[in-house]
């Protein structure tokens, strides 16, 4: 499954500026491998569960993470950041 489009929410809009140079790199990156394979293993992408069981997320660097959900072929980024964003 390739993704045909990447949406970005206003909320991970202002968490990515938030974040570390060296972390908006590697984030970068990420979502090029993401777009060309979702499932690809190094982003260990796996659904959520409890009130965010329409969500998906993806890992970037250590405890860093992406939420996200699938719309048909899209993607939409909702949030980046720790673990917290779970919350």
């Amino acid at each position: 499954m390739k993704i045909s489009r990447i949406y970005y929410h206003p909320q991970f809009r202002r968490s990515f500026l938030g974040l570390p140079d060296d972390v908006q790199k590697i984030v970068e990156g990420k979502v090029i491998l993401f777009k060309n394979n979702p499932f690809d293993p190094i982003l260990r992408t796996h659904k959520l569960h409890g009130k965010l069981r329409n969500h998906w997320s993806f890992s970037i660097k250590g405890q860093y993470r992406i939420i996200f959900i699938f719309e048909k072929n899209d993607a939409i980024l909702l949030d980046i950041g720790v673990h917290d964003i779970y919350k």
